[in-house]
């Protein structure tokens, strides 16, 4: 019962949380152009952002350690919020510096919307891990569709009360990410994670004591590494990708509806097919999504390198594919990650792998503005492909691990 309510507390919160990171996502490279009057930067807020993910991942995860997930999330979701309000001013007052700031700043909603994903495996078992991560993922999707599709109506209201209309999203930002934090403060106890490690404090008692007491995690270093570079490829080449999408379809005549619309469908294929993915990964294994993962994110990456620049279709299947190959690493990758930690030292590790994630999604998303400017979107959109097949030698390294660790056992 105590597993159910934490997910269903978890998931409210995504919802909400999912719409804070969607919406500014969406315009965030849109407002530094505007401001800078210039496509060379227009990579920078990712980047800003992320960084300041990175930062938050290890503050988070270390509060959720020493205090739990409840505070260590709320006090993530509220910083973000304060972000975006940040920007908000910033672009009241034409302010780059504030921008860069309150982008950075902004960059903590991004992480705690992903480190609420551990909070549902907390009280997992191993063979529900998976699925836990998926249900959480699929609930951000809610949110994280009507973000980009409220971007003309958020700028239309930002116009109404005299704010430029790219902070408008920000503004449902700010409001959601708070909101988020709110639900977790007030709803998520007892708290999970706290739960967890006294129930395996109780196991080592008991098996002290000679009793037999289940462990279904273990310490793992390899699999820590193996999930963690599984998740950092995929959110390079995601970032990368879906951070110059926006301005690339700028160049070529669409409107900002069009561009809400593509977006959408990539954040929503991020999230949506989570439940799936889940079950698969705990049926199939870590090891084929991941392979799959890879080869969806390089089918992306191809597709949106050779569509026509007038063509939606092509652009919505390209971004659709992106987020479905970033599902695919995310999840597996986690779960990989929950497999190898123990509750003593989980949300520590989770926290330090999130930041490595978060510096890879800055520099995918700093990069893809200079590739673009000094080559072209077709380029990027291939070198990000090309990346993803690095994930197959990874998992082929992970199973040959297993296999020798099988046969020392066996003899």
């Amino acid at each position: 019962m105590l597993y159910k309510r934490t997910l269903w507390i978890v998931c409210i919160s995504q919802i909400f949380g999912g719409a804070g990171l969607a919406a500014g996502v969406t315009v965030g490279a849109l407002l530094a152009q505007q401001m800078l009057g210039t496509d060379a930067f227009a990579g920078l807020p990712a980047a800003l952002f992320t960084l300041g993910s990175a930062g938050t991942a290890l503050i988070v995860g270390r509060l959720s350690q020493r205090f739990g997930r409840r505070i260590g999330l709320t006090t993530g979701f509220v910083t973000g919020g304060l972000g975006a309000i940040g920007v908000v001013f910033a672009a009241l007052t034409n302010s780059i510096f504030l921008l860069f700031a309150s982008l950075f700043i902004y960059g903590a909603g991004t992480a705690t919307n992903l480190q609420v994903r551990y909070a549902g495996t907390d009280l997992a078992n191993k063979k529900q891990r998976a699925t836990a991560i998926s249900i959480t993922m699929v609930s951000t999707t809610f949110g994280a569709v009507a973000g980009p599709n409220l971007v003309g109506v958020m700028g239309n209201f930002a116009l109404s009360i005299g704010v430029p209309a790219l902070a408008g999203p920000f503004i449902l930002s700010a409001a959601a990410f708070i909101l988020a934090g709110l639900v977790l403060f007030v709803f998520l106890r007892p708290d999970p994670l706290l739960i967890a490690k006294t129930i395996d404090s109780y196991k080592k008692e008991q098996r002290k004591k000679g009793y037999t007491a289940t462990d279904d995690s273990i310490g793992n270093k390899r699999g820590v590494a193996v999930g963690a570079t599984v998740m950092v490829v995929t959110q390079i080449v995601m970032v990368a990708i879906m951070t110059m999408t926006p301005v690339h379809m700028g160049h070529h005549g669409h409107d900002l509806s069009e561009v809400g619309l593509v977006i959408g469908f990539h954040i929503g294929s991020m999230y949506l097919p989570s439940l799936v993915t889940g079950i698969l990964v705990d049926k199939v294994g870590r090891t084929a999504m991941t392979v799959a993962s890879g080869a969806t994110l390089l089918l992306a990456g191809v597709i949106a390198a050779i569509a026509p620049t007038d063509s939606m279709i092509l652009l919505v299947i390209a971004l659709s594919l992106l987020g479905l190959g970033w599902n695919f690493g995310l999840i597996s990758g986690t779960a990989q990650i929950v497999d190898s930690t123990e509750s003593s030292t989980r949300a520590k590790t989770q926290g330090s792998v999130d930041v490595l994630i978060a510096l890879a999604g800055a520099s995918g998303g700093a990069m893809s503005g200079m590739i673009v400017a000094n080559s072209s979107y077709a380029t990027l959109s291939l070198t990000g492909g090309i990346l993803s097949l690095f994930l197959i030698p990874v998992v082929v390294w992970l199973r040959g691990d297993k296999k020798m660790k099988a046969l020392q056992n066996k003899y």
